[in-house]
């Protein structure tokens, strides 16, 4: 029967891909993305990979959903004509398609207990030691915060940079907009009646209303799974993405004024900061204990407290990065649009 339910799942899995392709609607296009997402989701959980489900859902059928939703917003649902399809494309695709279909022959068979990832002495070891050393229910976060801690610390940091890589691009485009909006007069400009980002309705009752009964509970399950990834699936990356998903949802749906007055640019700048500075900074102050840099084990009395509390922390840097990190690229799509509007684009 699970068997059945993979192959049914696959066969789904492609049929949506294929729709991506095809339709020329890209609001369908979009929602197909967001369904192909979630049963990529739905196959990684059969195959036990539970965290990487809740990721796979948070980012795939959730954040980048919303994110295509906001930007639809702006330039809208009709996909332009495409030039002739060229043969060499396809061949291309042919070509490296074939190559890793060929690679996968020489790959172990699926759940075979010979396969390395069974054998190794590393898995085994965190298997065995983890609860010991670690003291953390959930496997996987003891391995991504804890043991591999510099791995993510460098995910932390990637994701920082392209948040302010992204508020740069703002500064640039809202210098541009002065520039060109510089000695017009006042009457002017209220003529244009611009209005930054995605302009909500205010005849769409349904959506407010759903909006106001759905968003407490995004938040308040951001939170959960903030604070909850140490014994169950979750974590920063995940709960980061569902707390930005409710902002832009109140965003998309009341507009970006308010969204902004609720968490302004200059808040999304230092929580940028503020994340990968408790990061680094639980990291600095195990090495002012006498340990080296992420050893958590300094941190309490008790080597599994100082785990517990490095954990805590560090997911808790991870959170608001990523939070921050959705919130301006979202925040700089929004602002494109205000400075297109200006520019008279």
């Amino acid at each position: 029967m699970e068997e059945f339910t993979t192959v049914f799942l696959m066969a789904l899995l492609v049929a949506g891909a294929l729709g991506v392709l095809y339709v020329r609607n890209l609001f369908v296009a979009t929602m197909l993305l967001g369904a192909v997402s979630f049963l990529m989701a739905l196959i990684f959980i059969i195959l036990d990979a539970v965290d990487v489900a809740f990721t796979e859902a948070a980012v795939g059928a959730g954040i980048s959903t919303v994110l295509f939703l906001g930007t639809l917003s702006l330039v809208g649902a009709d996909e332009k004509k495409s030039r002739p399809k060229t043969v060499l494309p396809l061949l291309v695709s042919l070509i490296v398609g074939g190559t890793l279909v060929y690679a996968t022959f020489e790959m172990p068979v699926v759940g075979s207990a010979d396969n390395p990832v069974q054998t190794s002495n590393l898995t085994t070891r965190f298997i065995e030691q983890s609860p010991k050393e670690i003291g953390v229910p959930n496997m996987v976060t003891s391995v991504l915060a804890s043991y591999r801690g510099y791995d993510t610390f460098g995910e932390v940091t990637v994701i920082f940079t392209a948040g302010i890589a992204v508020l740069l691009i703002l500064r640039q485009l809202r210098r541009r907009r002065d520039e060109q909006t510089e000695g017009s007069s006042s009457a002017e400009n209220t003529e244009t009646g611009v209005e930054s980002g995605p302009s909500p309705s205010i005849h769409d009752l349904v959506p407010h209303v759903v909006s106001k009964l759905l968003i407490p509970f995004v938040l308040l399950f951001g939170l959960y799974v903030q604070f909850h990834g140490d014994f169950g699936p979750g974590g920063g990356f995940q709960a980061g993405v569902i707390f930005a998903a409710g902002i832009i949802l109140y965003s998309l749906v009341f507009g970006l004024e308010y969204a902004q007055k609720l968490i302004p640019l200059w808040a999304v700048e230092l929580l940028l900061a503020v994340g990968v500075l408790l990061y680094g900074g639980v990291g600095v102050a195990t090495m002012l204990y006498g340990g080296n840099f992420l050893d958590y084990n300094w941190l309490s009395a008790d080597p599994v407290a100082g785990q517990h509390l490095g954990i805590l922390l560090v997911e808790l840097g991870v959170g608001i990065t990523v939070t921050a990190a959705m919130l301006a690229i979202f925040y700089g799509f929004a602002n494109r649009n205000e400075f297109r509007e200006n520019s008279g684009e």
